[in-house]
């Protein structure tokens, strides 16, 4: 029996979007922590070769932000993302956990050196010489790229699962199709924010225009890496599921948006950065480099949206879908219906008018309360404004063919009439009368359109070679 965890209600917007926001925040932070390491020890190298008089200083102040930043903002982000992860998909968090607990731990142990390496970098610098200096950036560095190297192989997991799909190995789950190609780019979009952070930093030290300029030259030349970016962007569109490159390049409108949001973002970066900084040597001041690097945190957004929209309609392809009910189980509660193992009662002001109404509200909460709300964000009455009551239990019942990124609905034919009466109620206002639909007709009809649709999800060839079940 798979384990039911209930979803966190969070009003109006839906849950799927607060752990994104905390997300996004926290991928940022994290990346900017791990390209911050790189540039402090490609400073505290200019220091002791003396390429540069002011790079000591540098190190001194920007290390300071970084501190702040990644060490505070970005532990809390952290923490904040497994607290809305399972309230929102525990069912996610449960099966990465699962399968990649050493990994887990292992990171775990690479996140508290790089804490050891930065508090004795930051207490004791003065106390160091610069060869002692360099070698606990280096461990600090290196602790947050292996921190970064081992949670985007369980990340990438989720996309790409690739052999694991057959052999269940912890080396195939993490070292799959799309594991370089993003490594390498989050890398390089790491390093680009700790550069872009660096010229903001600069331009706030107490040196002259002249001094400032210099060190914005050697921070511009990490910005370089950037020039690989749509190689490597291309490479991991590549590698890709077919479905899944489908929805990005114009399959789904608002994952095409935001990777549009974020191409243009990245060109817009590279383009000035390259020629403006790298090739002609130009001063940038403060401002220009802030919104830059507003820029990159747009960018950062727009590709963390689309890396998880691409998985649609599963959190885990093939093996959990994003509503946390796995494809083995639709069959299954297609016959004994989805509320039979639910024990959480409903957390509501709402005074439903009878028993159909409060089943298609659990209705909602166990298949799509994740991604949807019913009136707010994404909210589904909404969506369905310009349906007829047979339009909607026809598209709900085939709604792998209506919609191939959403999961085809898992529970019987009056569970999915008890959700149509709960939208149509929701959208009426909530009356304080409202009658059952019980026609048996009705209910036959539901179940020719599910029985019409199968179980599977809407990609049913690439779905079918990949498990070789039969329909």
């Amino acid at each position: 029996m798979p384990e039911i965890y209930p979803i966190n209600d969070y009003g109006p917007i839906m849950p799927g979007l607060v752990m994104g926001m905390v997300a996004i925040v926290h991928v940022f932070l994290a990346q900017f922590a791990v390209g911050g390491g790189i540039l402090l020890c490609y400073f505290q190298w200019l220091k002791m070769t003396g390429r540069n008089e002011n790079a000591g200083k540098f190190v001194d102040g920007y290390f300071k932000v970084l501190v702040l930043i990644s060490f505070v903002l970005g532990a809390l982000t952290g923490v904040a993302i497994w607290f809305t992860a399972i309230q929102v998909s525990a069912g996610t968090i449960g099966a990465m956990v699962l399968n990649f607990h050493w990994l887990w731990a292992t990171e775990w142990t690479f996140f508290c050196l790089e804490i050891s390496a930065g508090y004795c970098f930051y207490r004791y610098q003065d106390r160091l010489s610069d060869r002692i200096s360099i070698w606990l950036l280096g461990i600090y560095a290196f602790a947050a790229w292996m921190s970064l190297f081992l949670i985007n192989g369980i990340l990438s997991w989720q996309l790409t699962s690739g052999n694991w799909l057959q052999t269940k190995s912890v080396a195939d789950g993490f070292f799959n199709p799309s594991f370089w190609p993003s490594l390498l780019f989050r890398t390089v979009v790491s390093v680009t924010l700790a550069a872009l952070a660096a010229c903001v930093v600069i331009n706030l030290m107490s040196i002259d225009r002249q001094a400032k300029a210099k060190l914005i030259h050697k921070a511009s030349l990490l910005l370089v890496p950037m020039m690989l970016m749509p190689l490597l962007g291309v490479w991991f569109l590549a590698v890709m599921p077919g479905d899944s490159r489908s929805w990005v390049l114009g399959g789904s409108p608002a994952m095409m948006l935001f990777l549009s949001i974020s191409i243009g973002s990245s060109l817009l970066i590279g383009s000035y950065t390259i020629i403006g900084l790298v090739i002609k040597n130009l001063f940038i001041n403060g401002v220009t480099a802030t919104l830059l690097l507003i820029l990159a945190f747009g960018a950062t957004a727009g590709g963390e949206f689309v890396r998880e929209g691409a998985r649609k309609p599963f959190s885990i392809r093939q093996v959990l879908y994003s509503n946390s009910i796995r494809p083995d189980d639709v069959a299954r509660l297609r016959e004994v219906g989805c509320l039979a193992d639910d024990p959480y009662p409903l957390k509501t002001t709402l005074t439903f008018p009878n028993e159909q109404l409060r089943d298609g509200a659990k209705v909602f909460r166990r298949q799509c309360a994740v991604c949807h709300t019913v009136s707010g964000t994404n909210g589904v009455t909404h969506l369905t404004s310009t349906w007829d009551a047979d339009q909607m239990r026809m598209n709900m019942a085939k709604l792998q063919q209506t919609k191939p990124f959403m999961p085809p609905f898992a529970g019987t034919a009056t569970e999915l009439e008890a959700l149509v009466q709960f939208l149509r109620w929701s959208h009426d206002g909530t009356p304080k009368a409202w009658d059952e639909s019980k026609q048996l007709i009705v209910i036959q009809q539901i179940q020719t359109w599910l029985d019409e649709a199968g179980t599977k999800p809407g990609n049913y060839k690439q779905y079918e070679t990949l498990t070789g079940g039969d329909e």
